[in-house]
């Protein structure tokens, strides 16, 4: 076992300065999207994690994207962790600063948590609730499920909750928590992407799918930003909606009234946008 040295961190703002969808390099501390890079290397390393506002973000190909949505420049401690065969880790801690000009509109933040909590689900009865196609592009043309379409595997049980306090809750199984709170449950997602989960395995293969992994209610983050002026609901860590594609957990509203939305995300593949209808309760 050899304790990884010489722990290196690349950090990286993105910005999009043309305003034409795409995320440019910009200097600290960015021109306001908040959107943050990073990139570990070390010697003697077989993997990375980040440490950025309470979250544990594990590195991928492309490092590890972060959002500060806390309005104004701000300084945020930032620590690198490198892990060597064995599990033995060493890591640094670092400040950076960062520019963050996004305050979303009253109306989108009613819509979104209300007063305070607001509960969401897949709107399962509409033809279209949910689809795919080509990544950057419009996420029904290749597929777009007819209503009720996905009963059985895991999708239209799950709810969603967005607070006020920044905290969103996926309840996994909304029927089997009355009269007491039970968090078991199960969900729908991408073939090996659905791994990034970490639960205890189990579900059926149905093609590329995965219906009903086996999970449990969980907590995390959400924030919305508006890179190239796209208004964008951000979730932390493995936060999802409707069915898990690992990327970026970054969802595009691509359309949104008093009472539902329609977004869309790009896989963690790169192949496929995925397009969703969401309606609150």
């Amino acid at each position: 076992m050899i304790t990884p040295t010489n722990i290196q961190v690349e950090v990286t703002y993105l910005d999009d300065i043309d305003n034409d969808g795409m995320l440019d390099v910009t200097e600290a501390p960015g021109l306001g999207s908040g959107q943050v890079r990073f990139m570990v290397s070390a010697d003697n390393a077989i993997n990375y994690q980040v440490v950025v506002q309470g979250e544990n973000k594990l590195q991928g190909p492309n490092g590890v994207d972060h959002i500060f949505s806390i309005l104004g420049e701000n300084t945020f401690s930032v620590t690198a962790i490198a892990t060597g065969t064995g599990g033995v880790s060493s890591s640094i801690t670092f400040n950076i600063d960062v520019l963050s000009l996004y305050e979303p509109p009253a109306d989108l933040l009613e819509m979104l948590r209300g007063d305070g909590s607001r509960v969401w689900r897949i709107k399962s009865e509409a033809n279209g609730h949910f689809g795919l196609g080509p990544a950057g592009g419009d996420p029904f043309s290749f597929f777009a499920s007819p209503a009720e379409g996905k009963a059985g595997v895991g999708m239209y049980d799950d709810r969603y909750v967005f607070n006020e306090d920044g905290t969103f809750t996926h309840i996994v199984d909304n029927t089997n928590d009355d009269p007491t709170t039970d968090v078991s449950g199960t969900v729908f997602g991408r073939e090996v992407l659905i791994n990034e989960l970490g639960g205890v395995g189990g579900g059926e293969q149905d093609g590329a799918d995965i219906i009903n992994y086996v999970y449990e209610d969980y907590s995390q983050q959400w924030s919305l930003t508006a890179p190239g002026g796209v208004e964008t609901l951000n979730l932390s860590g493995i936060g999802f909606l409707g069915y898990y594609i690992g990327g970026n957990h970054q969802y595009q509203i691509l359309s949104r009234s008093a009472n539902e939305m329609t977004v869309k995300s790009t896989d963690g593949n790169g192949d496929f946008d995925w397009g969703f209808i969401l309606i609150a309760e």
